[in-house]
């Protein structure tokens, strides 16, 4: 698979970013709002605090809970909390 970059020429750039100013759907930001962006780093802060550990888990429990896809972490906690909640 060819993965060259392949560069826009002058007249090209021109004319995308004549384009992109004329969009009414996305107006070009004044300085005011530009001086407001802060950076940042990481991923955005979630509700709640949470502790990161580490936990030594069956492999079968562990794989299971992988197997059900992205956010197996998060249906782990709630299978704790659960058990917390009636115990």
């Amino acid at each position: 698979m060819n993965r060259k970059l392949i560069r826009p020429s002058k007249i090209e750039d021109a004319q995308i970013t004549a384009a992109a100013l004329t969009d009414s759907d996305n107006p070009p930001l004044t300085d005011a709002e530009l001086a407001q962006f802060r950076r940042s780093r990481g991923r955005p802060l979630g509700g709640g605090k949470k502790e990161q550990v580490t936990l030594r888990l069956d492999t079968e429990i562990l794989e299971q809970f992988k197997a059900t896809g992205s956010g197996w972490q998060t249906r782990i906690n709630d299978a704790l909390r659960d058990w917390a909640k009636h115990h």
